[in-house]
C-alpha cells in the first residue's frame, strides 16, 4: 500500500511540474511575440512622417547625354549632406519625360525641349512641366581617328545620315562604305540631329542605332568607316570630332564655339520638373546652377552658363 501510494505521490509531482513547465513555454512565447511586434511592428510612419522621408529623396531619369553631369552633381551634393539622397538613371530623354508625365520622377534630365504633344500629354495629366537650363552642349559628329576627313558640310552630313551618301570618297574621302552609327528614337540628341541635320528627312535604314551614347563611341573608336554624334562631353582620344560648315565657314566643336554659338549644332540641356522646383528639388536644382554646380559642369566636360 505504502508502495503505492508513493508511485502516485511521484506520478502527481511529474503532473504538476509539466503543468507549470508548459505555463512558463506559453509565457516565454507570448513574451517573444509581443517583443517581436515592438521591434517590427512598430506603429505605421504616419502621413507627416512619410512626407518627410519622401522629401529627402529624389529622383532623376532621362538623358544619357545628361546623365554623366547629373551624376556628378548628385554625388557633390549629397557628398554635402549625407542625410539627403539623389537617385540617377539614364534612358534617353522621351524616357525621362514620360516618367515626369506619369508623376514617377521628381526631375527629367533632357537634351532637348519638350514637344507640343509631350506638354499637352502632361498638362492632361494635371502635371505643369517647368524648364530649367543647367548648362550647354553640342551635338558632335564623330569618325574613327585613322579617317581622313576632317570637315564636313551641312548637306554632306543630311546626305550620310538619309542614305542618299553612302561612300567616304563622296565627301572627300577613302574608297569605302559609311558605317552610320545612330542613337535610338528615344533620345533627345536623336531628335536634335534629326530637326537640326537631316530637317525632316528620316534615318537610313541602315544606320546602327545604339541605346546609350557610349555604345557610339565604342563602335567609332573600333570601325574606321564608321560615323555617329555624341554630347561634347564624350569626347575623348579614341574618336576624332568633325568640323560642321552650315554656310558660314567651317566650326570645330570647342567649349568657346559653343557657348557663343557659333558652332551649328550648339544647344541646351534642361530639367523638367511639374511646377516651379520645390523642397529638396529646388535645393538640388539651385546647387547644380550654383558657382559650385556649375564648375561641374566644365569638370564633367560641358560648357556653364556663364564663364
Amino acid at each position: 500500500m505504502a508502495n503505492k501510494l508513493k508511485k502516485y505521490s511521484i506520478l502527481l509531482l511529474l503532473i504538476i511540474g509539466l503543468v507549470f513547465l508548459g505555463i512558463g513555454c506559453t509565457g516565454t512565447k507570448n513574451n517573444e511575440g509581443s517583443s517581436a511586434e515592438n521591434v517590427t511592428g512598430a506603429e505605421p510612419p504616419s502621413a507627416e512622417n512619410v512626407s518627410d522621408a519622401e522629401s529627402a529623396s529624389i529622383l532623376l531619369k532621362g538623358s544619357d547625354t545628361v546623365l554623366p553631369l547629373a551624376q556628378a552633381e548628385a554625388e557633390e551634393f549629397m557628398a554635402e549632406d549625407s542625410g539627403k539622397s539623389v537617385t540617377v538613371t539614364g534612358g534617353g530623354s522621351g524616357v525621362g519625360i514620360a516618367a515626369l508625365i506619369d508623376g514617377e520622377v521628381n526631375i527629367a534630365p533632357a537634351s532637348r525641349e519638350m514637344t507640343d504633344d509631350e506638354i499637352k500629354s502632361a498638362e492632361a495629366k494635371g502635371i505643369n512641366p517647368v524648364e530649367t537650363t543647367i548648362a550647354s552642349d553640342g551635338i558632335t559628329v564623330i569618325v574613327n581617328p585613322s579617317n581622313s576627313v576632317s570637315n564636313l558640310t551641312f548637306d554632306q552630313l543630311r546626305g550620310i545620315y538619309n542614305g542618299s551618301i553612302s561612300n567616304w570618297k563622296e565627301v572627300g574621302g577613302a574608297d569605302a562604305q559609311i558605317a552610320v552609327i545612330s542613337r535610338d528614337s528615344s533620345s533627345g540628341t536623336y531628335k536634335d540631329f534629326q530637326k537640326d541635320v537631316l530637317q525632316g528627312d528620316e534615318y537610313r535604314p541602315d544606320a546602327l542605332t545604339q541605346p546609350a551614347t557610349g555604345g557610339i563611341v565604342t563602335e567609332v573608336a573600333q570601325n574606321t568607316n564608321a560615323i555617329g554624334y555624341i554630347g561634347f562631353a564624350y569626347l575623348d582620344s579614341s574618336i576624332k570630332a568633325l568640323s560642321l560648315d552650315n554656310g558660314n565657314g567651317s566650326v570645330a566643336p570647342t567649349e568657346e564655339s559653343i557657348l557663343n554659338g557659333s558652332y551649328p549644332l550648339s544647344r541646351s540641356l534642361y530639367f523638367y520638373t511639374n511646377g516651379e522646383p520645390s523642397g529638396l528639388t529646388k535645393e538640388f536644382t539651385d546647387f547644380v546652377l550654383s558657382e559650385k554646380g556649375q564648375s561641374i559642369v566644365s569638370t564633367v566636360g560641358y560648357i556653364p552658363l556663364k564663364k
